[in-house]
């Protein structure tokens, strides 16, 4: 959609409007003169022209919906609506195709006949709108059946072939993945219904599916060797969300009296391998309250992923830069969810560069999208880690404490009472606990989750820091170790051999050197030196 709004003029006041909030279709957004419309039509385009069979991927909220919708309108030939958008003169207006919507965003399905109720519902729905009849020896409970004469009719009717357009594809799988036998009953469905498409090239114009995470072929698709996976394709990384450019233009009116760089930093970031966008969620909430939240992170459920994390013993601060392949970054499935799949698919990690060290041999690197998600799921894997959410809490908030103060002996303190508040029961209980990273991972889990400055395996022409933070014109560097793994007190002795404070020193502000070393003995710090070199470089 595309704005038909002028920013206002230097000195202006301020005139708020309202905005899109939530899911809502392309026809009401058009229908109100005081919203703003971000024009995608160009793009829905450009990908009917050059296929006919699509599959795409995008976090929660994103969008999905009213692309979705978008290209409804542009089949069902609803010229007026798109008065001013790049479809107006790209767009054959005088032909007009069957529609085929099924979505299965609304509610949860607990089991195989749920869903098969509900896609029996879907259908009759479709044959109501198109005015096409089941034929009378057609079983209702035959969904491939009842699915592909749905198609076939919708074509002889109309004399133009259907348009089938499926959104939330993945949603009766996900709302049960972790209780992997009816997870398994609900891809077994929708692999019934998704198969019918493969016999049904000769009826169909254009599909598009959409949803969360993308399955493999084999086990959702199985046949359908037409259908182009634009997930990771540079040309249509913008086509769901917000550019920055978009922020600037159209929404320029809401801009007065927010930070503009506050805002990309907290909401900006998403890449897929193009432009990177904002989600629209985060944006039309902060316009419309002024105020820096984690909006889109808090609608989530994310006990599953810390858990998954914790089970893995996934170092955390791994998180802010990940190496991949494509093969890892798609494989997903019931019975084989790695890590690196589900956050990049669920929108946790995006991707931030892509490297080819052979020909077709490309390894992607992974990182947080913004400050939103590194600080909030930072926050949430402190949980997983064995922290209490009330504990988690006042640790961080005692750290703000410390690190505006700079009072450091506080920080050992800090920490160490925290590591000794973890119940004896969990360690009990957990494995991860036993894992060489665990204590380095709470370490940086707390300092992320206050959404700070900080760069891991920092490079210098001598090696890697551990953990460098940058706040309030302080520079700390970190060295952690674990002392049934290196003697103790060398920590603060790498640092100092290392010389990793010369990469800071140009900076005018000073630097604090801390080694940390853990026991996993004793569960807690044993040994926590610091020393502090004043602006230049002297102790």
């Amino acid at each position: 959609m595309a704005s038909t709004q002028s920013p206002p003029a230097p000195g202006a006041p301020l005139v708020r409007r309202k905005l899109p909030i939530g899911i809502q279709t392309f026809r009401k957004i058009r229908e109100a003169d005081d919203y703003y419309y971000v024009d995608k039509t160009g793009l829905a385009i450009d990908l009917i022209e050059q296929g006919a069979c699509y599959f795409l991927s995008r976090p929660r909220r994103f969008g999905k919906s009213l692309l979705i919708d978008t290209f409804r309108e542009l089949f069902d030939a609803s010229k007026e609506l798109f008065t001013g958008l790049a479809a107006e003169t790209r767009w054959d207006w005088g032909k007009k195709h069957p529609v085929i919507r099924i979505s299965f965003s609304d509610g949860v399905l607990q089991n195989r006949a749920e869903l098969d109720q509900r896609i029996r519902g879907i259908l009759r729905i479709n044959r109501e709108t198109l005015g096409v009849q089941r034929p009378a020896d057609l079983p209702e409970n035959d969904i491939a059946g009842n699915f592909a004469d749905l198609i076939r009719q919708a074509h002889q009717k109309f004399g133009q072939r259907a348009v089938v357009l499926i959104d939330e594809y993945d949603k009766p799988i996900l709302d049960n993945i972790t209780h992997s036998p009816v997870a398994l009953e609900m891809r077994e469905g929708l692999k019934n219904l998704y198969s019918v498409l493969k016999g049904a090239d000769e009826h169909l114009k254009f599909v598009f599916l959409t949803g969360v995470s993308k399955f493999s072929k084999v086990s959702l698709f199985s046949g359908l060797n037409n259908l182009i996976d634009i997930t990771l394709d540079k040309r249509y990384s913008a086509l769901c969300g917000y550019t920055d450019a978009d922020v600037d233009t159209v929404f320029a009116p809401e801009l007065p009296g927010l930070d503009r760089e506050e805002i990309r930093r907290w909401y900006n970031g998403y890449n897929w391998l193009g432009t990177s966008v904002y989600n629209p969620f985060d944006l039309l909430l902060l316009f419309d309250s002024r105020e820096f939240r984690a909006y889109w992170f808090e609608t989530g459920t994310h006990t599953f992923l810390v858990k998954l994390l914790s089970e893995r013993q996934f170092f955390t601060p791994d998180l802010a830069r990940l190496h991949s392949s494509m093969a890892l970054l798609s494989t997903f499935d019931v019975d084989l969810i790695e890590p690196e799949a589900l956050l990049f698919q669920a929108g946790y990690l995006t991707v931030l560069e892509s490297s080819q060290l052979l020909p077709g041999q490309w390894v992607y690197t992974l990182g947080y999208p913004n400050r939103e998600v590194e600080s909030s799921l930072n926050a949430a894997l402190l949980g997983g880690l064995g922290a209490p959410e009330r504990t988690s809490f006042e640790s961080r908030r005692k750290l703000i404490d410390v690190l505006k103060t700079n009072k450091l002996a506080a920080l050992q303190a800090l920490f160490h009472a925290f590591y000794a508040s973890i119940p004896h029961d969990w360690y009990r209980k957990n494995e991860l606990s036993r894992f060489e990273g665990y204590y380095a991972s709470i370490f940086y889990s707390y300092f992320a989750a206050l959404g700070l400055d900080i760069r891991l395996e920092d490079s210098t022409n001598k090696g890697r820091i551990d953990m460098a933070v940058l706040f309030d014109g302080h520079v700390y560097l970190f060295e952690f170790k674990v002392v049934e793994l290196v003697p103790e007190g060398r920590a603060l002795q790498q640092i100092l051999d290392k010389g990793y404070a010369d990469k800071y020193k140009g900076r005018g502000e000073p630097v604090h050197l801390i080694g940390v070393e853990f026991s996993k003995a004793s569960r807690n710090i044993v040994d926590f030196e610091v020393l502090t070199l004043a602006p230049g470089g002297a102790a």
